[in-house]
C-alpha cells in the first residue's frame, strides 16, 4: 500500500515492478506526474530509485501480503521544486467492543 498524509492507495504490484512503473500507477490515481513523486520506505530513511525493482527494497510476496501489506511512503514535489516532508497519518484503530458484544464466559458446571 502507498501512503501519503491521510491517503492510502492499495495496489497490486509484482516483485519485478520497477519504482517508475509504480509511480505510473500512482499517476493514474492521483494525477501527479512521476517526476513529481518520490517513493521511500515508511520511515523516510531510504528514497527509492526509479530504475530499481520493488524486490530491491525487500518488497516481495514474503514481506507484503494482502492481509498484511507493505507500506511505501509517497511525497509530492511542491511549487518551489522541493519535495514535501514525509507526513503519514496513523491508521485508526477500531473502538473497544461494548460489554454486551464481548463473549460471555461459559459456566464451569452444566445445568442438567
Amino acid at each position: 500500500m502507498v501512503r501519503r498524509k491521510k491517503t492510502t492507495i492499495f495496489t497490486d504490484a509484482k516483485e519485478t515492478t520497477t519504482v517508475r512503473e509504480l509511480k505510473k500507477i500512482i499517476q493514474g490515481i492521483m494525477k501527479v506526474e512521476p517526476e513529481n513523486q518520490q517513493l521511500m520506505n515508511e520511515r523516510g530513511t531510504e528514497i527509492f530509485d526509479d530504475d530499481k525493482q520493488l524486490s530491491d527494497y525487500n518488497l516481495s510476496a514474503q514481506t507484503a501480503r494482502a492481509q498484511s501489506p507493505a507500506t511505501v511512503a509517497l511525497v509530492f514535489r511542491q511549487e518551489n521544486g522541493e519535495f514535501e516532508s514525509l507526513d503519514i497519518t496513523p491508521l485508526s484503530s477500531p473502538p473497544e467492543l461494548p460489554e454486551v458484544m464481548k463473549p460471555q464466559e461459559t459456566q464451569a458446571h452444566d445445568m442438567n
